[in-house]
């Protein structure tokens, strides 16, 4: 199981967090919400998006333009919707299944999963405010 480290956005303090868990992350410290954001492969992507609360895929490649646009607008994502989104990132160069799956053909694709199922595919480097707006409607709804 991969895991990474994330900044609580409340008190500073860095905190181990796992790709794949049952329920959200918190900080050891403070025991705020902390921000999801987790590289995943295609081993790790079932378990990673098998959870209640609204997922952000980023199927992306490290060579791609846009998807080092992308990139910080996911992390504020993640840190401004913490215990809200998870968002995972996969890197389709090295995982066929995940990006086959989603029918990635252009990159970066990015999916918006609610309990495992599809509900948002855009392609594409997409502004955080259209982000924002998309995340802000499923949490409304």
């Amino acid at each position: 199981m991969s895991s990474g480290v994330s900044t609580c956005p409340a008190c500073g303090t860095k905190n181990r967090v796992p790709a794949t868990a049952s329920g959200r992350p918190q900080c050891a410290s403070c025991h705020g919400p902390l921000p999801w954001l987790v590289n995943v492969d295609d081993a790790e992507f079932s378990a990673a998006t098998n959870t209640n609360q609204i997922v952000l895929v980023d199927l992306w490649a490290p060579w791609c333009g846009p998807c080092r646009m992308v990139a910080p607008i996911l992390e504020r994502l993640a840190s401004q919707y913490a215990g809200k989104v998870k968002v995972v990132k996969v890197n389709v160069d090295h995982n066929p299944r995940t990006s086959a799956r989603f029918d990635a053909q252009s990159i970066p694709t990015l999916v918006i999963l609610r309990g495992g199922k599809t509900v948002t595919r855009l392609v594409g480097a997409q502004p955080e405010a259209v982000l924002k707006k998309r995340i802000d409607a499923l949490l409304a709804s």
